[in-house]
């Protein structure tokens, strides 16, 4: 059996989509219990998972085969993923499928440095594995910035002209359920991107052109970004750890385009 954690979140909502279109059988753990009744109610066999109960986790992981590892930006991410590849061996999972990040193995930003420790951990483990590493999602635009957008027609990054391939998350979903359900894919990692690197200014562009309404990307400073950060509510650490990743893409590591969507579904990614 499959089992999906994450699964009311961006990416783990579109495979759950894409494994019950499969017909499959999987179970879909939730971080809530209001949302795992829920998709119990649409015919989803769905629990409420908790990533820092190791003993709860076991039990839940008995009898599965393939697990589909998922989590937010969330305070000790990595240990509480590390929780979960330590249940599974012990429950005897045979193949674990994390999503991870865009250029998690050179650890060279906070975000990447979360995620390989989480890797070597699985790749010590003996579990057969396959790593996703996907570039900035899209679907951010409208998670992140939509009201600035909406309010004032703009959005403000410190992102200057930097170009990121930046990837839908249904085709992120696409080639998990491909990985999931399919052999050969163990041992592997994959960077996942879509099918053009677009400065801010271009994505504001195509914005303009989908609603029919002016939409402005404005690069600022970090000190501009962490101060409406901050004000935004959003904590310190979490602040210069997006900055980071803005920096990363400046310095143009986000830049390239990778084939593994259409070698793994058969079909080119989305565009934005």
């Amino acid at each position: 059996m499959i089992f999906v954690t994450g699964a009311g979140g961006t990416v783990g909502g579109e495979l759950v989509k894409k494994l019950l279109a499969l017909g499959v059988k999987f179970r879909a753990g939730y971080h809530s219990s209001a949302k795992a009744e829920e998709a119990k109610q649409r015919g989803v066999d769905s629990v409420a998972i908790d990533f820092a109960n190791p003993e709860a986790l076991q039990l839940l992981l008995r009898g599965v085969d393939k697990l589909f590892l998922i989590s937010g930006n969330i305070p000790h991410q990595d240990e509480l993923e590390l929780n979960v590849v330590r249940e599974a061996k012990k429950a005897g999972v045979r193949h674990i499928v994390k999503n991870s990040a865009w250029g998690a193995e050179s650890e060279a930003f906070t975000f990447a440095k979360v995620h390989r420790p989480v890797e070597r951990e699985i790749e010590a483990s003996g579990v057969a594995y396959t790593f996703l590493r996907p570039n900035g999602y899209m679907q951010n635009m409208s998670s992140f910035y939509a009201q600035t957008i909406k309010t004032q027609g703009a959005f403000y990054l410190p992102a200057g002209e930097a170009r990121i391939s930046h990837i839908d998350v249904r085709d992120i979903a696409s080639v998990a359920a491909k990985v999931l359900t399919e052999t050969g894919h163990e041992w592997k990692a994959y960077d996942l991107s879509g099918p053009e690197a677009l400065t801010y200014s271009q994505i504001a562009e195509k914005l303009s052109a989908a609603t029919g309404k002016k939409v402005s990307y404005a690069a600022i400073s970090d000190a501009e970004f962490k101060r409406a950060m901050v004000s935004s509510r959003v904590p310190e650490e979490a602040a210069d750890a997006i900055m980071e990743l803005f920096h990363y893409y400046l310095s143009g590591q986000a830049s390239r385009i990778s084939p593994a969507v259409r070698q793994i579904t058969g079909k080119e990614p989305i565009s934005f």
